[in-house]
């Protein structure tokens, strides 16, 4: 007679996950935070946009959560390397900065996302893993500062490029 075996729940694809901040703290924090569901999983940690460049060409993170304010190179420039020398790469902008030039520069270097430091963690989570499918995600006063641009756009009654 043949033992039967159980199988357990299937394991969970990890998500693999860059923090870039120049706070210590914040990003320990940020760590525990995303990391409490099980599927997500921090791989690094940078604490300037050039640490960040490198980190995210040996580590090949699913996912970048960059910060804009930091040393050495910010968040927007280290944001448009990562793109330039990995096409691929999906980073999602976490700022305290919610000025829609930041946000432009952001999507123009090609970021995925834009939340602002006052999101909640399953907000964060949430956004990490819709990146991760290559949707965009914004936290909600960001969504609503884009609604206004295109407007202004679309009331002169010019498309946008």
């Amino acid at each position: 007679m043949k033992k039967q075996t159980t199988l357990g729940p299937l394991p969970l694809k990890q998500i693999t996950v860059l923090l870039a901040d120049d706070h210590v703290n914040f990003r320990k924090s940020l760590k525990i935070l995303v990391e409490i569901d099980g599927d997500i999983t921090v791989i690094g940690e940078a604490k300037n946009g050039f640490e960040a460049v490198g980190l995210n060409s040996s580590l090949s993170p699913d996912i970048v959560v960059m910060d804009i304010a930091m040393p050495l190179l910010n968040g927007l420039q280290a944001t448009r390397q990562i793109i330039d020398i990995s096409p691929a790469a999906r980073v999602l902008i976490l700022s305290s900065h919610a000025d829609s030039e930041y946000i432009k520069q952001a999507m123009a270097f090609g970021a995925f996302g834009y939340l602002i430091k006052q999101s909640s963690a399953p907000i964060l989570a949430d956004a990490i893993r819709e990146v991760l499918k290559g949707n965009a995600y914004f936290s909600e006063s960001i969504s609503k500062c884009l609604r206004d641009e295109c407007q202004k756009v679309f009331d002169k009654g010019r498309l946008p490029k």
